[in-house]
């Protein structure tokens, strides 16, 4: 059987910082345990906590809005249809400075986990 899961059949996870994560697949939401896809909102003047993750290399396509993403000191700006491949342990941010709700896939392999994140500051 197909594992088809819609942002409207999660339950999100709001943070305290703003970021808006609808798991559609991996550990939490069935249909993978080997990578886990997530939906993310990013109101605008949000951002994601600095972080990085030990094992897990992780992807993030932006689908609508402009993000900021600093990544090992670098800044970069990605626009919807851009992809960006961020490998274990390089510390990353992303951000919202837009007016407009950022939306983006974010792909982990291995599938995440809260312990697969180490936060800073």
């Amino acid at each position: 059987m197909a594992h088809i899961r819609h942002t409207d059949d999660c339950k999100p996870l709001v943070s305290p910082h703003g970021e808006i994560v609808y798991e559609l697949a991996g550990r939490a939401a069935g249909g993978a345990t080997q990578h886990s896809v997530a939906h993310i909102e990013l109101p605008p003047g949000k951002a994601s906590l600095k972080h990085f993750h030990p094992v897990a290399e992780e992807s993030y396509t932006i689908l609508s809005g402009t993000a900021r993403l600093v990544l090992d000191g670098e800044t970069y700006i990605l626009k919807p249809g851009q992809c960006v491949a961020i490998q274990p342990p390089n510390v990353h941010q992303i951000f919202n400075d837009g007016p407009e709700t950022l939306h983006f896939i974010a792909v982990c392999a291995p599938a995440w986990t809260p312990d697969n994140s180490t936060y800073l500051d």
